[in-house]
């Protein structure tokens, strides 16, 4: 997978991981799709550390997981700044 495919799947990552946890992050695109990233890559970690199988290409378990890696980098992030604002 390219590095733009890796790109568009941390954006769209990030973007429903800021849906999923309510408020106003007060990030933008950019940080957004680093949280999707980092989060598919947290989110493999832990998948593989757990024994939940490989995390690898563009799939539905793939994606699953980088969500869930990117709620939980938002939920540190807010917990970290302070950044918890009011529901949008």
């Amino acid at each position: 997978m390219g590095i733009l495919s890796w790109i568009l799947f941390g954006l769209i990552a990030g973007a429903l991981a800021r849906l999923i946890l309510p408020g106003r992050q007060g990030i933008g695109i950019i940080w957004t799709i680093l949280l999707g990233i980092g989060g598919a890559l947290i989110g493999g970690l832990i998948a593989s550390a757990l024994g939940a199988g490989d995390v690898d290409g563009f799939n539905l378990w793939s994606f699953l997981v980088a969500v869930g890696g990117a709620v939980l980098l938002l939920f540190l992030f807010e917990a970290l700044t302070g950044r918890r604002g009011a529901r949008a």
